[in-house]
């Protein structure tokens, strides 16, 4: 066995949102000495390849919709040339890479030692780092943290290495003429949208009817009938058998879907998959620390983010629960608390109920606590009361009726109190609505707590406390 070479109070391996911000609580705020280890660039998926580099991406799109929508405002814009795609693509890397050295920066001032490398357990408080240098390290940690994240899976199917994943959506340095996207969750939704606002041809295919299964039925046949009537093209009930090379540029894409079950093919310049995510935990070796995982992979922790190994701890997307960056960052901070902060932080955790999310679709939408089916099923129909309502946006008003886009609310009611349990919006703004609300409802609002509040008109806001 390697000599130790570095000893420490905390080990953090995996440098995303929700390791940094574990490691800078426990070294910065509680003076922990710490370390952390990150194999690629630090911020992990969120900064680098999903959430912030996704919101550019969806902004740019917007605008686009915004352009389009203008006209019926009495603007005449004449495009002088086409989106430039390269050029918004360089900038955004430009903004990533300032966030990088940012995060970097972050920790040298919270006084967290960073490694560029991989990590693997040697025990289960010795973890060897194989560094970016060439060199190793050799490490003794009083407590380890997996922060590791996770990444896109690739199907089986002949030809599939000719895709991409949403990591490579973000290497792409042309918009694609004609796009397929397979799978049904947020990633494939949001980037269905981006592509197709933005000038692609795009193709989503779906297993089912419908997409966003985890979501309220509102949901998904509202969000389903509107992206058909902006002409993305859904391939529902579809499955891929195989992928050729056509030439340089172009692939075929062998599928079966409702429309043609028997079989047909379609030509690509982009083929792009989102059917979920692994965990990243290939190298880890954590057999030799004896941390439990799924059948999946999935490191198995509880709600204070304990493995069955002491002193060995993991969150986020390693664990497969709830993956969001904030969740993680919460559930970091909280950590960090609990091992650092003293007597008073000994049973500090995340609470995982009725956290909130959004879908950066066109139209965006968000969702807090249960969807109508999970409360009926916990609390039973008699004790539930739905309200919900269904609207055309003032901002859309003076548009043709073909070119209105829909807004839903839904709000779900449990007992004579009708404490709110759920909440599901769709339309524009939902994103940036739902932060207030989710507060409320993670406070307990009741019905007649939301109809107490003086509605703010004109708003597709004081729909949600004007309902009957």
């Amino acid at each position: 066995m390697a000599p130790i070479s570095k000893e420490c109070d905390f080990l953090v391996i995996g440098g995303g949102s929700g390791g940094l911000a574990c490691a800078r609580r426990a070294s910065g705020q509680w003076g922990a000495k710490t370390i952390a280890v990150e194999s690629g660039r630090l911020g992990g998926t969120c900064v680098n390849v999903g959430c912030v580099p996704k919101k550019v991406t969806w902004n740019a799109a917007a605008i686009a919709e915004t352009l389009h929508e203008a006209a019926a405002y009495g603007f005449n814009i004449k495009e002088t040339a086409p989106f430039n795609f390269t050029t918004f693509k360089h900038k955004r890397d430009d903004y990533i890479r300032r966030l990088n050295g940012i995060y970097e920066r972050n920790l040298e001032k919270d006084h967290v030692e960073y490694l560029p490398g991989r990590a693997h357990f040697l025990s289960k408080n010795e973890v060897e780092v194989d560094l970016h240098d060439g060199g190793k390290e050799t490490i003794r940690a009083k407590n380890i943290l997996v922060a590791t994240g996770g990444h896109p899976n690739i199907p089986n199917t002949p030809g599939a290495e000719m895709g991409i994943t949403s990591d490579g959506f973000f290497e792409l340095e042309t918009l694609p003429k004609r796009v397929a996207l397979v799978g049904a969750g947020y990633i494939a939704v949001e980037m269905a949208g981006m592509f197709h606002h933005l000038g692609s041809e795009t193709h989503l295919f779906i297993r089912h009817e419908t997409f966003l299964r985890n979501f309220d039925p509102m949901i998904q046949e509202t969000i389903v009938r509107e992206y058909e009537r902006q002409g993305i093209h859904i391939h529902r009930n579809s499955s891929q058998s195989k992928i050729e090379k056509k030439d340089d540029k172009w692939m075929t894409l062998h599928y079966t879907d409702q429309s043609s079950p028997n079989g047909s093919t379609m030509d690509l310049d982009c083929l792009l998959w989102a059917i979920g995510r692994s965990p990243e935990v290939e190298d880890l070796h954590l057999d030799k620390a004896g941390v439990q995982q799924t059948e999946k992979g999935h490191i198995i922790a509880d709600d204070y983010q304990n493995t069955n190994v002491e002193h060995i701890y993991a969150l986020g997307d390693v664990c497969g629960r709830i993956e969001l960056t904030p969740t993680a960052i919460a559930a970091g901070r909280q950590l960090a608390n609990r091992l650092f902060g003293g007597s008073q932080y000994k049973d500090a955790r995340l609470d995982y109920t009725n956290i909130p999310s959004v879908v950066f679709a066109h139209p965006e939408v968000g969702s807090i606590g249960l969807t109508e089916g999970e409360a009926r099923q916990k609390y039973g129909d008699e004790n539930i009361k739905i309200y919900k309502t269904d609207f055309t946006a003032m901002y859309y008003a003076l548009m043709p009726p073909e070119d209105k886009p829909p807004t839903a609310y839904k709000v779900i009611c449990q007992g004579e109190e009708e404490k709110v349990v759920g909440m599901h919006i769709l339309g524009a703004g939902s994103a940036e609505m739902l932060q207030g609300f989710g507060v409320a409802v993670k406070m307990g609002a009741r019905k007649r707590d939301l109809d107490s509040c003086v509605a703010i008109h004109p708003t597709s806001a004081e729909e949600l406390v004007t309902m009957k």
